[in-house]
Order: structure tokens, then sequence, then C-alpha cells
């Protein structure tokens, strides 16, 4: 039996072939593009981080509230879907891309930042104690030896205790007594508040308004028992996050260069905190 060639099917056989190869590559996913185009953002966030982000009749407000409506005032149409969640499951939610990024506080990390893709800064992160007001005798870091301390879970700050507490041993001093976990840091302030802490480790940039609200309750110990640190957002450190990455951060310097970002630490703080508008300061924890 014969087989007859047909030459028009050898010629659409090559013509498909050439147009496969002239046609480009089909890009990976712009997660940018995707907001715009479902006008929708999921946003994981932890609103038990005052003056950050806390919860306030039913809505989360704070600092990053309102420096995150400056910046999506950017992204015109898109609406900005909230989702609070404990700090221990921000970071492993983001990865498991259970949302599209992460506006809170989060503490820039070599760790982290080997992991995860930081915008620049938002404010100054750099972690202090807090005490008793009572516990007047409590007066330097170095005390701190026997006594019983605490801060959140999975936090820098925690890690910064931590830390310290090997500098003690390490002086030949005997260190703390006990370190204890906590899954929010309001759950730590009420325990120090009612004699069962000694001490919070938690950054000056939330300690400052805190005891400024209650100065009969708290009070800081200077000077500071961690490197000069800084909170920032989080994206996922792949191709299809860096343009929504670089989004948040030209929007972040933009707020700061304007003094926006000025204005909202003077109203959440009572200060106001310098911060690198130009580019991520290389991790020092």
């Amino acid at each position: 039996m014969k087989f007859a060639f047909k030459p028009f099917a050898l010629a659409g056989l090559v013509l498909g072939s050439t147009l496969s190869l002239l046609a480009p590559a089909v890009s990976a996913a712009d997660l940018l593009a995707t907001v715009k185009q479902k006008k929708e953002i999921a946003i994981g966030t932890e609103a038990q981080f005052a003056p950050f982000e806390f919860v306030k009749d039913g809505k989360i407000v704070g600092y990053s509230a309102d420096l995150l409506d400056v910046v999506m005032a950017g992204m015109p149409g898109v609406a900005a879907k909230r989702q609070d969640v404990p700090f221990q499951a921000i970071l492993p939610g983001l990865a498991a891309k259970k949302f599209d990024f992460i506006v809170t506080s989060v503490t820039v990390t070599k760790e982290r930042d080997a992991k995860f893709a930081f915008t620049l800064p938002i404010a100054e992160a750099t972690v202090a104690l807090l005490r008793r007001t009572a516990d007047g005798a409590f007066a330097s870091p170095a005390q701190l030896s026997g006594k019983v301390a605490g801060s959140q879970a999975g936090s820098a700050q925690l890690k910064v205790l931590r830390e310290y507490d090997k500098k003690l041993k390490d002086e030949g001093k005997p260190g703390l007594k006990e370190i204890k976990e906590y899954v929010s840091f309001d759950e730590a302030y009420a325990d120090l508040a009612a004699g069962r802490l000694d001490a919070v480790a938690q950054s000056m940039s939330n300690l400052g308004p805190l005891v400024k609200s209650r100065p009969d309750t708290f009070a800081v110990v200077q000077p500071a028992i961690g490197p000069k640190t800084y909170y920032a957002w989080v994206g996922r450190k792949d191709a299809d996050s860096a343009p929504l990455v670089k989004f948040f951060s030209d929007g972040i310097a933009k707020a700061n260069t304007s003094g926006k970002m000025a204005e909202l630490q003077q109203k959440w703080f009572g200060f106001t905190m310098a911060v690198p508008a130009d580019r991520l300061p290389a991790p020092e924890m």
C-alpha cells in the first residue's frame, strides 16, 4: 500500500515550527500586574502591635495603616484586603502564598533577608528593655542577671534578648533566670505589670508611646540592648513578586522624602525617626 505525501502538509509543519521558534518565551506572571487586573491585593498583618498596627472599633489602624493608604494612592482602584494573623504565621503565610504581601512591622535580619524581599525601612526597630516604673533600682541592662524577661515568640526582639543573655554569661555574670515567650506583646506587658516578669524586650519605637500613655506603670531601661535595626514590609523573593516589592519600596521612599512619613511618625509615636530613603541597610542581625 502506498501513502500519498501532500506537500502542503510539510509546508504547514515547517511554518508552525518556524513560528514557534520566533515567538517570544512566555514571561513569568507579574504579581503587580495581576493585582491591578484583579483590583484587589491580599495583605497579611498582625494587628496587635501598637502603635504600628492595632484594632480599634473593629478596624485596623495605626502608623502602618496610614502609611499603607499613602502608598496605595499610587495604585488607584485597587482594594487592600488585610488579613490579621498571629506574627508567628506571617512569614510562613507569605511563603505559602496565602497573601500577596506583608504590611506589618517585620525587623530586617540576615536570616529573613536571605529568604524574603524587604522594602525600604518604615521605622527604627532597635531593641530596649521595658520595666515597671516602681522597679527604680533596675536602671541598667547589665542588671538583668537573675531576672525573668520575656518577648514575643519568633520575633527579632526575642533573638536580641537571648543574645544579650549570652553576652552577660560570656562576661562571667549569671545571666537571666528565665526567658518567657508570648504570642503577643500585649500579653507580655500584662505579665510585666502584674509582676510576673521583670522586663520585656521590645523596640524603642513601640516603647516610647507605651511609656507615654502609662508612665505610672512602665519605664524604659537605657541604653538599648541590640544593634540599630529597622522595620520594613515584606514580599516574596521571586521574579513574579519583584515589581510589587518595588512598587511598595518606591511608595515608601516617596513618603519619606516628601515628609509624609515624618508627619505620620509624629502622629503615632510623638517623635520622628530617621530611616534610609534610598537603600535598605545591610542587616546587622
